[in-house]
């Protein structure tokens, strides 16, 4: 599906939010400024990419920088040998394609490149539920489970980026005897608690299951673990849950009650103690989050290249 949008001049921005269900492309300066966008579903990559450079090939005159948040697991670090390229990602076709490299050399422009998480905390942090603020966790919660931060309002980056899903939690076997869907780990976060693992353990899809249903105290702890853990370990100023799993808002205020009662008042701050509404919050950008933070990271990279 695509649609053109006038709208005012200015230099142009590709943003490319590349999902492992579903990649969302756009063309523009910023969320009130969207000239063009797309949305395909993600098939092999050959014909992913074809179809993103499609959608990119009227504009490419006209573009300043493109920016890119994927899935991963994926090599962000400039200067690597294989910086822009989709790694040992589990995802069948997937492992070791190069992304960047593909998008750069067809659209002959400069690429900024991050996880989709990533991505989306600097959209966040842009112009949605974190401005103003210093630090965040974005954690997403749907067909995989992962997590991007920014400190000091810098992305997080180290031996290759944040993997917050695949962290351990609390796991009670004879409560809950699911082995989790995790082709690394098993039990790991993601494999508990992800999309796919609410569908493997139950039967089917979570958007299908009632608010009473049993599922979702279950998620709600394995979730709150993993915030907890987050919390202790960074300290954001605010953790957002996004990802189609927490479309079932009555996870939030389920989630908030957990990660209150397991840090039992040790965090003395006001935004837990006392705002935790506030605290754990969904995007305020919805499912833009991800495609306009792509767009951030495209227009830091034109501007750092204009100020060189």
């Amino acid at each position: 599906m695509t649609s053109q949008i006038r709208s005012r001049p200015g230099p142009l921005y590709g943003a490319l939010e590349a999902g492992g269900t579903k990649w969302v492309c756009a063309v523009g300066t910023g969320p009130d400024d969207i000239r063009a966008t797309a949305r395909f579903a993600t098939t092999t990559p050959d014909a992913t990419i074809a179809q993103a450079i499609a959608f990119f090939r009227p504009h490419q005159d006209a573009l300043t920088a493109l920016g890119i948040g994927s899935f991963g697991p994926l090599d962000p670090a400039p200067g690597s040998p294989t910086f822009g390229w989709i790694t040992d990602t589990p995802k069948p076709g997937w492992a070791q394609t190069d992304l960047a490299g593909a998008m750069r050399r067809a659209l002959g422009v400069p690429v900024a490149f991050d996880t989709d998480v990533n991505a989306a905390a600097l959209g966040e942090y842009q112009w949605g539920a974190a401005q103003h603020l210093d630090s965040l966790i974005y954690l997403t919660v749907g067909t995989g489970l992962g997590g991007g931060a920014i400190v000091h309002g810098r992305l997080i980056h180290g031996l290759l980026h944040p993997e917050m899903g695949h962290i351990r939690v609390p796991h009670d076997w004879a409560a809950d005897p699911f082995p989790g869907t995790c082709p690394f780990h098993g039990d790991c976060l993601e494999g508990l608690a992800s999309g796919p693992a609410l569908e493997a353990r139950w039967g089917q899809r979570g958007e299908t299951l009632p608010a009473d249903h049993p599922a979702w105290p279950l998620e709600a702890q394995y979730l709150a673990h993993g915030v907890v853990s987050m919390i202790c370990i960074l300290s954001p100023q605010r953790l957002i849950l996004g990802g189609g799993v927490m479309l079932q808002t009555h996870l939030f205020p389920r989630v908030r009650t957990l990660v209150h009662q397991l840090l039992n008042r040790y965090i003395r701050a006001a935004a837990l103690l006392d705002r935790i509404d506030t605290y754990i919050v969904p995007p305020a950008l919805g499912e833009r989050s991800g495609v306009l933070g792509a767009m951030a990271l495209a227009r830091a990279l034109g501007s750092n290249a204009t100020n060189t």
